[in-house]
């Protein structure tokens, strides 16, 4: 499989839709990814942290086969069931392997991000071979209460300092989108924004549309 280009990448990383199914008012993680996906999500994580290894692998193959061909499959944190499910990629945080090691396992052509907080985390996974980061928490998020807040400012000082792209995540919504993407963001990755939304699809679609409206110059 070759690789795909940082172009297409950073165009798919517009709107991120991170899964979370006790979020996503009764609906499972598979069709919630596939009503994202039709709203123009270009990547679309697993994230079950307290599922287990068995549940989430049939998660991920319900997911994948929902996605396929319509954007880009991670899975958060586990690398064997990423690899296993033969998933686009796979993001890890900062208490994870380390993205250098994952990517000694796992070959060039998968895709790698990783959750940085700060300029020297980021430095650190460009220079282990992540393909993009997530930076956050931007804003106070209820989907992760132990994520401390590092502000636009952080996030600006982490956009201008790699080559890589960035997404901003943490507490992200239709209002302050435009924000993530001034800060020199490729897009914006969400949790409660689109999947408790009533209408899934409609909700992507809308953020999608803000993130479109990028200002001059970026």
């Amino acid at each position: 499989m070759k690789k795909i280009s940082q172009d297409k990448l950073k165009e798919l990383l517009s709107l991120y839709v991170v899964t979370d199914e006790k979020l996503s008012l009764g609906r499972p993680d598979p069709v919630v990814a596939g009503m994202a996906v039709a709203g123009g999500a270009g990547v679309i994580q697993l994230r079950a942290k307290e599922a287990s290894t068995r549940l989430l692998y049939e998660k991920a193959l319900a997911i994948k086969k929902e996605v396929a061909g319509k954007a880009i499959f991670i899975i958060n944190d586990r690398l064997d069931v990423a690899r296993a499910a033969d998933a686009d990629g796979v993001h890890l945080g900062q208490d994870d392997l380390p993205a250098a090691v994952a990517r000694r396992i796992w070959g060039p052509e998968k895709i790698i991000g990783v959750s940085v907080g700060n300029v020297e985390e980021a430095l650190r996974a460009e220079a282990d071979g992540a393909d993009y980061l997530g930076a956050g928490a931007i804003f106070a998020t209820p989907t992760k209460t132990d994520a401390q807040a590092i502000g636009l400012k952080g996030l600006e000082e982490i956009c201008r300092t790699v080559d890589i792209p960035v997404v901003g995540i943490g507490g992200i919504n239709k209002s302050n989108v435009l924000q993530i993407i001034a800060a020199g963001a490729a897009g914006v990755a969400v949790v409660s924004a689109v999947v408790s939304a009533p209408d899934v699809t409609k909700a992507a679609a809308e953020l999608l549309a803000v993130v479109q409206e990028k200002p001059a110059g970026f």
